[in-house]
């Protein structure tokens, strides 16, 4: 790990669609993933619940 070390950040409300933005990442990319960091935070607005999933995923960029 060194100067190639890169993170990307994706953030989404449902977590299938935040399942979905991973996987085309990945697919994308040269990438060597080194890790991935995921979370969920749920907040609320009246009667609404309101949930925001979250991934962090830590790579080497061969570029």
């Amino acid at each position: 790990m060194g100067d190639n070390m890169r993170v990307k950040v994706i953030d989404e409300s449902h977590e299938k669609d935040l399942e979905y933005s991973i996987n085309e990442f990945l697919s994308s990319s040269s990438a060597k993933v080194i890790d991935i960091k995921f979370n969920v935070a749920i907040s609320t607005c009246g009667e609404e619940q309101i949930y925001c999933f979250s991934a962090m995923i830590l790579y080497e960029s061969s570029e």
